[in-house]
């Protein structure tokens, strides 16, 4: 898999509000990011793995309604975590 432990734990100081803090929609939203990241590169090799492009898609729209809640929550975290992501609106 894509996801090493030290990779994970990076993520999670940068994005949490500590070290422990993995259920914070920043933080989901990231790790969700950087695992659709890993699996478009995937698809870029293997054009015809249907069953994991099902996956990606999931993972998509679950961002996109963390993205969404968090939007409506708090709008300046919110610029800034697009921004640092570097994803659209």
């Amino acid at each position: 898999m894509c996801f090493d432990t030290n990779k994970k734990i990076k993520i999670i100081k940068k994005y949490g509000l500590n070290s422990k803090d993995k259920g914070s929609t920043k933080v989901q939203v990231a790790l969700l990011t950087f695992k659709i990241n890993y699996l478009h590169k995937h698809f870029s090799i293997y054009k015809k793995d249907y069953h994991g492009r099902r996956g990606l898609l999931k993972m998509i729209s679950q961002r996109r309604k963390l993205l969404n809640y968090f939007k409506r929550k708090n709008l300046h975290d919110y610029n800034i975590l697009i921004g640092d992501l570097g994803l659209r609106k």
